[in-house]
This record gives C-alpha cells, structure tokens and sequence, in this order.
C-alpha cells in the first residue's frame, strides 16, 4: 500500500475496515478515522446489560456487528421480502490482543439456539428454547442480540456495531465501488436478481442484491454468508487501497456514509472513539483478517426442526478459541481473508465462488 504524506495523513480520512459489513450487513467490524463533524451523525444505543464478567483486561476485543432486514430504507426493497426486523447478519470479530489480527465468526440466522430472557428499557423479553438466532433481535434490538450470544458460548462481547442497508449502499458508492468475481450466472426469478458470471465492479444498488440474493444456492443463507464474506473482504481491500486511502473525496464520503448508517453501544457512539479504536488497529495486515463461519448442521429431514441449522460440537472449540485469544488453526479452513478475498483456488471452488 502506498504511503501517503505526512500532511496529507492530517487531513484525510483514514479508514480501515476490519469487517461487516454484514447487511443489512456488514459487516465486520467497522471503524473510522474521521473528523469530529460526524460526531453527530453515530447513533447512540443502549448499554449492553453484560451476562457475563469481563476476561482479565488484555488489547484483545470482541465486537458484535448485525445488519437489520428491515427495507424501510430508501431503495432497501430489492429483494421483493418485507422483512421482519431481524438479524439479516451477525458477525463476531474478534481482534486479537498486539491488534495486528482478526478473525470475524458469522453466524447464521436460520440457527436455532436456547435464547436466555434479556432486559431492554428495564423490561424482560422472555427467553425461549429452540429459538431462531435472528428472533434475539427482532425482538430485542442488538442488545438482546449480544446477550443471546454471551449466554451461548461465554464470550464477553466489549461493543457492538449496527449498519443499515442504505449506508452500505452509500459506503460502496463512495469508493466507486467494489469489484468481484461472481463465478457463475445468477438467475433469481423470485427476487428479480440477475449477474452474468465474471469479474465485474458493482455499485452500491448492485452490491446490496448481490450479497442479499439467496434463492440460487442450495443452502440460501450458508452460500449468502459465503459471498458477504467475500464482498466484505474485496470492499476491505479496496478501502485499505492507495487508491481511495490517497483521495480525500472518497474517504469524506465513506466516512460519511458509514457514520450515518451505524448504531453502537454508548461507550464507542463518538468519531473520536471510533478514532482511537482504529488507530490501534492500524498495524493488522489484511491477510490476517479472515473471515470463517460458525459450525452448523442440518436438523435430520424428520425433525420438526428439519430447514433450520443446529451448532455442532466444532461450535464449542471454536467458542474457545476466541475466549482464550488463540488464532483459528484448523478451523480456519476455508476462511475468506482480506487479501485472499475468495481464498485459494481449492476454498473458492468449495464456496461456490472464484478466485
């Protein structure tokens, strides 16, 4: 990456992507160097009411980053689905203690979980079990979101981050867009999606139906996960590029865009906090930013749970891995980085994208 001037470093926008977007992304986690004029635009949320003690204090970070399925932004309504004010995305990022990597976890809606009653405004939402992981937040905002995640798998979650669809659409507009490769056709007569197969730049309309399309898959929401993954990893690099890192026009405008479209936790709703949090991230190299997915199986077909997903025992170590700070190993196979957008030649072939 090019450096850019010392004079030039006070005056741009630096901004660094560790993920996200996740749509009604977006994921990862996402933070921005940006000036103070934005303050006002970073919508505070409430407090997490914690489930669980915090770890012994390191550098180490877990934050929680959800996209809404709600369409009732300006041009949202691309897939023909009303929505239902759910989790469409939650990705975990954990940035590991020295801040020089990061490993984001996403976990699928469709899962079904033993959601533990959460408190919002001083009121109790009722748990439930065998409860759908994106219920946590139609019924309960981010917060229940957060605590459903802490009672499941004993990870203390330090902030939480909420992007809408119309500030990701806005945020890949204003770097002129993100360029992919989409390895075959897509054709997806129920929501009127259609890309021909190559690689090709998208604008922000056709980022948003380009990670929401989930009818030409086989699993609709693994494979959707699988190219959000990748789309936040191309978005990443092209942020993190000389090209937009040297063009104030373009950071003005991301950070812009993502400072109206997020809602965080109280303790980080500040530009100059957000700022400090990605100074500290400055150091990580995007090939150790990666990007995996939560261990999930399919209920037998005589289940009456059969179409929703179930954590398998993998789930546990990979909970344990971000608990005690470890990298990945093993269950990074497959994972998506920021470098590797589409992984390996062998890794893209297995989730259905190219490389």
């Amino acid at each position: 990456m090019v450096k850019a001037t010392r004079s030039h470093r006070r005056t741009a926008w630096r901004v660094i992507i560790v993920a996200e977007l996740v749509i009604a992304l977006i994921t990862g986690a996402t933070v921005v160097f940006a000036y103070n004029h934005v303050n006002g635009r970073i919508r505070p949320g409430a407090p997490i009411p914690h489930q669980i003690d915090p770890p012994p204090a390191t550098s180490a970070l877990n934050i929680l980053v959800m996209g809404s399925d709600a369409r009732d932004c300006d041009g949202c309504g691309i897939d023909s689905e009303s929505g239902e004010g759910g989790s469409d995305t939650t990705m975990l990022i954990h940035v590991a203690d020295g801040r020089r990597s990061a490993y984001g976890i996403s976990i699928p809606r469709d899962t079904l979980v033993d959601r533990p009653d959460c408190t919002v405004d001083g009121k109790t939402v009722p748990g439930a079990k065998d409860a759908q992981w994106n219920d946590a937040y139609a019924l309960g905002g981010p917060t229940c979101t957060v605590e459903q995640l802490e009672a499941l798998t004993g990870i203390y979650v330090n902030d939480y981050i909420t992007v809408d669809f119309g500030g990701f659409k806005e945020m890949v507009d204003a770097v002129g867009g993100v360029e992919v490769c989409i390895p075959k056709d897509v054709d997806d007569e129920v929501a009127n999606i259609h890309f021909d197969a190559g690689t090709q730049k998208l604008s922000g309309k056709q980022a948003l139906k380009y990670v929401r399309e989930r009818h030409s898959t086989a699993n609709s929401d693994l494979g959707r996960m699988k190219r959000q993954q990748a789309f936040i990893s191309s978005m990443l690099a092209t942020v993190m590029s000389a090209g937009t890192l040297t063009r104030p026009d373009k950071l003005v405008s991301f950070a812009s865009a993502l400072a109206g479209s997020i809602s965080t936790n109280p303790e980080i709703a500040s530009a100059g906090k957000l700022v400090d949090l990605a100074g500290s991230l400055k150091g990580a190299n995007l090939a150790h930013i990666r990007f995996v997915t939560a261990p999930t199986t399919d209920f037998p077909r005589d289940d009456p749970n059969w179409g929703r997903l179930q954590l398998t025992p993998e789930a546990e170590s990979l909970w344990r891995k971000v608990k005690k700070d470890k990298p990945l190993g093993t269950l990074a196979k497959g994972a998506i980085s920021g470098k590797h957008p589409s992984g390996t030649k062998t890794e893209a072939a297995a989730n259905g994208l190219c490389s």
